[in-house]
């Protein structure tokens, strides 16, 4: 009762690491609530999840094995969760903001009348006051996401109704093995209990899944453009850096709705979010919402013809200059200097 709990997405037999993430932030918030961290994992051929959860502190893993619950469709899924949060009441459920978690996380909120804010990129626990009903709220959720376009930062909290239900991005909380020797309880349930044949009404027939050719998140260095690289022509000297250093080429939404980029290579809010070793953020303003995927990176150096751009007040290091001068002297001097 009262515990924090995990969605699981599972592809293929392993689990995605938007969940992995998950796993590691509400091991965090578990341990600050002094309660356990148990995590849902449902689907077919799920033998090998617990070892692969366990490491990242999971207490408890409840397991829904039914060959009708790969791949995901929304009503079973659905249902499982409802009934299974009605029985062990969570205080918290955490989901991907993913296209399952998206669809999912509504339909299990709307059910429970739980309420779901969507899309946060930080969670905390801590203390509300109601100063009109002179009442204090302890341990609730801070759901922390951008707002009003970008423009704010707006902290949620859902005093009254339980679970607290929120989704969360890949890439915005980091992935961590807490023990790797870890070994947690498994509770497998009788999937006849949760769903009923009406849930099966929708049969996939056929799934194709095209990967992305770009591996933007999982790349060390990112050489990133915006708006202010001008040009179509422009962007292609951050290929040539990114070639020259190793690196992934990223943009900002500006240079992507000017089709200086394609939509993959978006960073931000609306489009992916990166923590890579090193950020080099080429022409970019620094808009909160792109500061808002790629904030939590090691090291950034920001190139702006701009001194006074708000992308300079989170870079380690500023390069103040036209890009187009800028990037040809990095590419040349590091050719230079490398072996």
């Amino acid at each position: 009762m009262n515990n924090l709990f995990v969605y699981l997405e599972i592809e293929d037999g392993k689990v995605e690491d938007v969940s992995l993430e998950l796993l590691t932030k509400g091991r965090a918030l578990a341990k600050n609530l002094k309660c356990k961290l148990e995590a849902v994992a449902i689907g077919s051929h799920l033998d090998n999840i617990g070892e692969q959860v366990f490491p990242y502190g999971v207490n408890i893993l409840h397991l829904f094995d039914d060959k009708r619950l790969y791949p995901y469709t929304s009503l079973p899924h659905t249902s499982v969760l409802v009934k299974l949060f009605g029985e062990e009441k969570p205080q918290i459920a955490l989901m991907g903001a993913t296209s399952i978690g998206r669809d999912l996380g509504p339909r299990v909120s709307s059910a429970l009348g739980s309420g779901l804010t969507a899309d946060c990129t930080s969670l905390e626990i801590g203390d509300h006051e109601e100063k009109k009903e002179n009442k204090v709220y302890k341990d609730l959720l801070y759901q922390i996401r951008p707002a009003f376009g970008g423009n704010i930062v707006a902290t949620i909290i859902n005093p009254d109704c339980r679970p607290q239900m929120a989704t969360v991005r890949e890439g915005v909380m980091k992935k961590e093995v807490a023990d790797p020797g870890f070994k947690g309880e498994i509770v497998t349930h009788d999937v006849t209990r949760y769903v009923s044949e009406t849930d099966f009404v929708v049969e996939v027939i056929e799934r194709h899944i095209e990967k992305s050719k770009v591996n933007i998140k999982g790349t060390p260095i990112i050489v990133a453009g915006g708006y202010g690289m001008g040009s179509k022509e422009n962007f292609q000297l951050l290929h040539d850096l990114a070639n020259t250093i190793g690196a992934e080429v990223g943009a900002s939404r500006a240079a992507v709705d000017a089709g200086f980029a394609e939509h993959e290579r978006q960073i931000g809010q609306t489009g992916v979010t990166v923590r890579p070793k090193l950020y080099i953020a080429c022409g970019i303003s620094g808009q909160i919402q792109h500061i808002a995927g790629m904030q939590e990176s090691a090291m950034i150096i920001a190139i702006n013809n701009d001194p006074y751009a708000p992308i300079n007040a989170i870079a380690d290091y500023m390069i103040t200059g036209e890009v187009e001068d800028v990037i040809p002297k990095m590419i040349k001097y590091y050719r230079k200097n490398s072996k």
